[in-house]
This record gives C-alpha cells, structure tokens and sequence, in this order.
C-alpha cells in the first residue's frame, strides 16, 4: 500500500485529490494520507479557480490529516509517494528535496520554470533510484492516447499536417506574472508542444508569434508556433487564455495523414478514412488525471521505470518551450532546439 501525500490544495491539488478518492473507492493500492499546504484552513473552505471543473467546491477533509508546513507532514508521516501540485518555481528545488529524501514524486505540469532547474531533478531522480513522474496529463488521455498509437502503427500512412488549440479565459493569481508562470507558453501551451514531442519526436527548429495582452513581466497570452521536421509535415499549435465571456475551456486537433484524418472537437474524437466512412472510435471514459495517478501506482508497485511521461522527456518539452521563446522576442525568427 503507497501512502501519499499531497502538497497543495489549489485547483490542481483538488483535482488530484477527486481522482485519489476513486482509486481509493476501487481498491487500489494507495492511501492518500496528509494534505499540506500553507493556506490550509482557508483553502479547505472556499472555491478553486481553474479552467475545468473539479468535483467539488467545498471540501471535507476531516478524514485527512492536514499540514501548514512541509518540514511538519514529513517529520509527523509515514509517506511513499508525494505529489507536488505547487506554483511552478517551486517545482524543482522541492522535488530534487524528497527524491533525496527517499520519497517517490509526482510533480505537476510544467516540471519547472526553466530547463536548467529539470536537468537537475532528471539527476537527483537518476542519483536516488526513485520514480519521478511529470504529470502531463496529455500523455494519458485516451484521445491523445488512440491518436499516438494510430501514427505509431501507420493506420492512415505517414503525417502530412498537424493542428493543435487550447484556449480558454485568463488565469488567476501569480500565473499572470510571466516572471513565475512563463505566461501561456510554460503553463498552457506546453500540453500541446509536449504532445507534438511525444507524438512526433524533437522538431528541428520553431517559429512562434507572440502576444501580449494581460500578463505581467512581458508574458505571451496568445501563441502560435510553427514546428520544423525534415521530412516536411507541416505542424502548427496555437493557445490563447484571453476568451473571455463565455467561451469557456477548448482543447481540439487536426492531424493529417496520407490516407485519412484525425480531428478533436468539442470533446469528441472523429476518424476520418480517405476510403471509408467515418467513424468515432471507443475509447475510455476516464480522464488522463485519473490515468497517470493510476500509471505511476502501477508503476512504483511494479518497480517498474517511468516510461509515458519521464522527466527526461519533460526537460527536451521545456528546452523546445524556451525557444518558442526566444522565437517569440525575435519576431518569429526560427530558433533551433539545443539539446
């Protein structure tokens, strides 16, 4: 039985919690045993903003033993697993901390703030031998899923073209200071450049229009990045959190291939053969928080590596994030990813 505990009660953590009261609900191996976070008893009694709904707005926590501090969960707990759903800049340093510490880690999307700091957890994880998940949750959804296995097994021929959108209203709170959230494109647009990583490997060099309308310390709200391959597909992947209104949260795709097409909207999943009807394939009802919670379970009681979303991958996702932008304050210019 893992025993867990959650650091940060925000939207994420929230959203994380909902999904380790099912897997407990199911009889999975994990206990969520502690919650911790600075604004606790605040927290615990009020909303969460975020751009998806979580399954509550208020909570009861009375079965969970709840922390202001980090040092006093830790110090007051028998734990095996710790996710981290903080603000970005603390991602690292925290991290590097529990894996040395002997604790398996769960760390929310983006893995850091800067590419540097993942180089150094993808070691501390190396160092320690233990299970370091990067929870980009993309890399679970079975849409996204059913699509990765499609271009792996060729279904449709090669990739001629590619299309990705996220947008929804602006954030709250410290993600408007680009200086800590890296604005759209760390904390928004990198779902959809990590996917065109995992799907399509490491393009050679991007060029990203930016905007900026509401963040502060320079950040770019509006995005569109071009993606460069050799073999000439044409890839693009565009996020906005300026709709606002009711417009709501939207996450859709195209891809194009040599003998069919793939398209994401409005939720739904359509396969489009050249040569056949249309169809809408069959895929799981859970969501991809539910999915990589579940994975790393698996994954640590198996003593098996972290392989669909490892910190390795997440640290070429974040080098290919910073030349977006340095692209991006170029006006466009092509920027190649040095790895």
């Amino acid at each position: 039985m893992l025993r867990v505990g959650l650091i940060g009660f925000g939207f994420m953590g929230r959203m994380h919690f909902d999904n380790y009261e099912r897997l407990m609900s199911e009889g999975k191996p994990v206990k969520l045993a502690a919650i911790c976070d600075i604004s606790i008893e605040a927290l615990k009694h009020s909303k969460a903003a975020g751009n998806m709904a979580t399954g509550k707005e208020i909570y009861d926590l009375s079965d969970y033993r709840l922390y202001g501090q980090i040092e006093d969960m830790l110090a007051n707990e028998q734990l095996d697993l710790i996710d981290i759903t903080v603000p970005t800049p603390l991602h690292a340093k925290l991290t590097c901390s529990l894996l040395e510490q002997g604790y398996h880690v769960i760390c929310e999307k983006p893995a850091a703030r800067h590419a540097s700091d993942v180089s150094l957890m993808v070691q501390a994880a190396k160092k320690t031998g233990k299970q370091l998940l990067i929870a980009q949750c993309l890399r679970f959804w079975p849409a996204y899923e059913y699509l990765k296995e499609t271009i792996v097994k060729q279904t449709f021929g090669e990739v001629t073209a590619g299309y990705f959108f996220r947008g929804s209203g602006a954030p709250k709170g410290w993600f408007m200071n680009a200086e800590l959230s890296g604005g759209n494109l760390l904390d928004m647009h990198i779902h959809d450049t990590d996917m065109i990583n995992w799907l399509f490997g490491l393009p050679e060099r991007v060029s990203t229009l930016g905007k900026n309308v509401v963040s502060t310390n320079d950040g770019f709200d509006i995005v569109s990045t071009h993606y460069y391959f050799p073999d000439g597909k044409v890839i693009n992947a565009q996020s906005d959190w300026t709709l606002e209104g009711d417009h709501g949260f939207d996450m859709t795709f195209r891809v194009n291939f040599e003998k069919g097409n793939i398209v994401l909207k409005q939720g739904q999943l359509k396969v489009n053969p050249n040569a056949a009807a249309s169809f809408t394939p069959e895929l799981s009802q859970d969501d991809g928080y539910y999915r990589e919670l579940d994975y790393m379970i698996e994954k640590i009681m198996a003593n098996e590596p972290i392989v669909t979303s490892s910190p390795e991958s997440a640290l070429v996702t974040l080098k290919i994030i910073e030349a977006e932008d340095m692209s991006a304050k170029a006006n466009g210019e092509w920027v190649s990813i040095n790895l």
